[in-house]
């Protein structure tokens, strides 16, 4: 399973790339292929490319505020999770999410 998606919180400091590098880690444990974004207030990190979202099998958004470029993720299937939650058990987002993907 390849997932892409993006982390951001208001200051994009703290919890911006610990929820990144949770989901990372979490996916690596779980098989999946996962690669995330980070925006926060000194702009992108580890950006996704348009190649990168086009081969994704959904896209994960951890995150309660407004992504920037969510026109790369057209026609494919969105998810947003909370970021406090995708910190504190990543593993479960993304067994729940996965789950839902696949179910349709």
């Amino acid at each position: 399973m390849k997932i892409v998606g993006v982390s951001a919180c208001p200051a994009g400091l703290a919890h911006t790339p610990m929820a990144a590098k949770a989901l990372e880690e979490a996916g690596k444990e779980l098989g999946y292929d996962v690669k995330m974004e980070q925006q926060g207030s000194m702009g992108p990190v580890n950006p996704i490319t348009q190649d990168e979202a086009d081969a994704a099998d959904f896209v994960l958004i951890a995150s309660d505020q407004k992504i920037t470029s969510m026109d790369r993720f057209k026609g494919k299937k969105v998810i947003r999770v909370n970021i406090n939650t995708c910190i504190k058990a990543p593993k479960a987002v993304l067994t729940k999410c996965v789950e839902k993907i696949s179910k349709g």
